[in-house]
């Protein structure tokens, strides 16, 4: 039985990663990891009371990692996938932008994935196997006003994610970034209505993506057949980038 870790599991994003390992792979133990918030994570675990339990992590804190995977790997149990999910956004202007805001921003989505990294590979060096996607986002790459902040974090994680699957391969370690685009989740569920048709009209495809798009993409690179893919950056956007 393979252990898999996803962080942010009580987001959109998150939910559907958890259950595509979850309703595909009957051999997987997932393990939800979340701060607050635990109603969606609470589904996902009474639906799968025996491979799933919900793990208090605080991804921005280096000790509440420590914490986590030691709780995980106590019970005699290998980390054998790492999904780096938990994130969020602030949007300003940078020359309205507070400090607060920045170290936030740079703390829930590059600190807490360097924090998560560091936690796991020393036991997936150990076992060596293991499979790390950090998800990143179409910001990273396309630079969109008003997120400096959130654009600088996640390319952080993409870098981030290049060294780290050098650094790990010959260990049988993989290391993916994914950069989802627009993907219709609660994250996008306040913007108002023309908003949402300005920013379809940018999609090629002229529609936002399915949490299943991304999630499909996640479980691929977890899965044996994908252990000679590593350091890659797979954009989900419909062809924007």
């Amino acid at each position: 039985m393979r252990n898999i870790l996803i962080t942010g599991a009580n987001g959109g994003l998150g939910q559907a990663i958890a259950y595509d390992f979850l309703e595909n792979a009957p051999d997987d133990y997932v393990w939800l990891g979340i701060r607050s918030s635990r109603d969606i994570v609470d589904q996902i675990h009474l639906k799968f009371p025996e491979r799933s339990s919900i793990i208090e992590l605080d991804v921005s804190l280096s000790d509440s990692w420590d914490k986590a995977v030691a709780q995980i790997s106590g019970q005699g149990n290998s980390i054998d996938v790492l999904v780096n999910n938990a994130g969020g956004h602030n949007d300003s202007l940078l020359a309205l932008m507070s400090d607060d805001s920045w170290h936030k921003v740079i703390d829930l989505n590059l600190n807490g994935v360097f924090y998560g990294c560091r936690s796991v590979s020393k036991l997936m060096v150990s076992q060596r196997f293991g499979r790390i996607i950090n998800i990143a986002s179409l910001s990273a790459l396309s630079a969109p006003l008003g997120q400096a902040n959130y654009a600088s974090a996640k390319a952080g994680v993409v870098s981030l994610s290049r060294v780290l699957s050098k650094e790990l391969a010959r260990a049988g370690v993989t290391v993916n970034a994914v950069c989802p685009g627009y993907i219709d989740t609660e994250a996008l569920s306040e913007m108002d209505e023309n908003a949402r048709k300005s920013a379809v009209k940018q999609i090629p495809m002229r529609r936002f993506g399915k949490p299943k798009e991304v999630s499909s993409a996640v479980r691929f690179l977890a899965c044996p057949e994908a252990a000679y893919i590593t350091g890659s950056v797979i954009k989900i956007d419909g062809g924007i980038y």
